[in-house]
């Protein structure tokens, strides 16, 4: 076979949805085979929920550790276009043919920006930080993250108009600032689409039972950013209400999971990460007493199975079986009480604790946004795949709860699902 033939088994484009691990997978996977992809993420850096970890699944190694590569790889290759604050708009067409339109918002920061930090130190508007989940603040010019891609700040909407939005321009020596920027609409051909999502976690305000309104009371995500070194406390597992050191902490599994009133369905992973949550605290606090109240413990395969015997050793760890009933805050010291009842032993529990931990289930970007094109989605919003059709794919969160290592080989199957489309075209 002659190097033109092959080139032209490889005509087509394919069109990711969301710049997680899973998208990323995706992209890459489809790229390093000679195809042309547009990747789009509608936050303004790539990484998506990976990136807010302070470890991950199996080898407790921190986010940096694969997404640098996988950022080098992306920067690497030119068949990559990569389109951050988008998002799409519509899908017409069939597979092997799609006419896709791409709105872009705008970042109010350039190319030109060399990240030096002065647009920063002149803003003086104070802004909730989402990467943290809000238990902290950041600037309204500010950079995502330490690592981000595109390295570039952002300019937030609420200091358009104001004196912090002339400083900024006025601080910038590389005229990177256009507070002037509008959005933009492109249009793109592609022959197959990845649907890449992803997920947030379930919403524990909805949740009246298990204490979400108390200040030491906070979800798993949470968890990790207080435990990253990037973090809000810079990687100090500290109680929330006033700082002071842990030295008993409860971990509710299941908050809202599997029960018909929230989420149904189990999301996979969430014991995983409260037993990896577990070491974060005794790396910090060798002597803390850990609590974990469990409906079932679920460590799928080896390497899980092998982890959760490791942890179940320590004798400060605790694991309860039985769900919790309630939540308490005692008001003058802030201090949480647990109430559960064992399930083995029918002895009704109540177990004071200096924070709580929510281990609240994944939902599924797309439960409650509506998506372009003919997309369904199964009853509680993954997305299901067009695998006898072809043409369009979901792949990681968006298709199912799962964690790092199965989101990885998952999108690796749907990119080869896309590329067969092309090829079949």
């Amino acid at each position: 076979m002659t190097e033109e033939q092959k080139a032209e088994e490889k005509k087509g484009s394919i069109l990711v949805v969301g710049g997680g691990i899973s998208g990323l997978t995706a992209t890459l996977e489809a790229a390093e085979v000679g195809y042309e992809v547009f990747l789009v993420e509608k936050n303004p850096y790539l990484g998506g929920r990976v990136a807010q970890l302070k470890h991950y699944f199996p080898k407790l190694c921190p986010p940096a550790c694969g997404l640098e590569i996988n950022f080098r790889r992306i920067k690497d290759n030119p068949g990559i276009t990569y389109y951050t604050l988008a998002e799409v708009e519509s899908v017409s067409g069939a597979p092997g043919n799609y006419d896709v339109t791409i709105k872009l918002n705008p970042r109010y920061v350039n190319e030109k920006c060399t990240c030096c930090g002065e647009c920063t130190k002149a803003c003086t508007t104070e802004i909730p930080n989402e990467f943290n989940f809000g238990m902290d603040t950041t600037k309204g010019a500010h950079l995502p993250y330490e690592m981000a891609l595109p390295m570039r700040y952002v300019i937030s909407p609420k200091i358009l108009g104001t004196d912090d939005a002339k400083r900024c321009v006025e601080s910038c020596q590389y005229d990177a600032i256009d507070m002037n920027m509008q959005a933009q609409t492109i249009n793109v051909k592609v022959g197959a689409i990845i649907w890449a999502t992803g997920w947030k976690p379930y919403d524990a305000t909805k949740i009246d039972n298990l204490g979400v309104q108390y200040r030491n009371v906070i979800t798993n995500m949470m968890m990790e950013r207080l435990a990253a070194v990037n973090g809000p406390t810079q990687g100090k597992v500290l109680r929330p209400s006033d700082g002071k050191e842990i030295s008993r902490i409860a971990f509710v599994q299941c908050a809202g999971s599997r029960d018909e009133n929230h989420l149904p369905y189990c999301s996979y992973i969430c014991c995983m990460a409260s037993l990896k949550q577990a070491t974060y605290v005794r790396e910090q606090f060798p002597d803390a007493k850990i609590y974990i109240f469990y409906i079932d413990v679920r460590a799928p395969g080896h390497r899980y199975e092998k982890f959760y015997k490791k942890i179940k050793e320590d004798e400060n760890i605790f694991l309860i079986k039985g769900k919790v009933a309630e939540v308490q805050e005692d008001p003058d010291t802030k201090d949480i009480t647990v109430v559960a009842e064992n399930a083995v032993t029918g002895e009704k529990i109540r177990e004071k604790v200096d924070m709580a931990v929510l281990a609240t289930g994944m939902v599924p970007n797309t439960a409650d946004t509506k998506l372009p094109g003919e997309l369904k989605c199964d009853p509680d919003g993954f997305v299901v795949s067009s695998l006898a059709g072809g043409g369009m794919f979901a792949t990681g969160c968006a298709a199912k709860p799962l964690d790092v290592t199965s989101s990885n080989q998952h999108a690796t199957g749907m990119a080869l699902k896309a590329i067969q489309t092309l090829v079949s075209s």
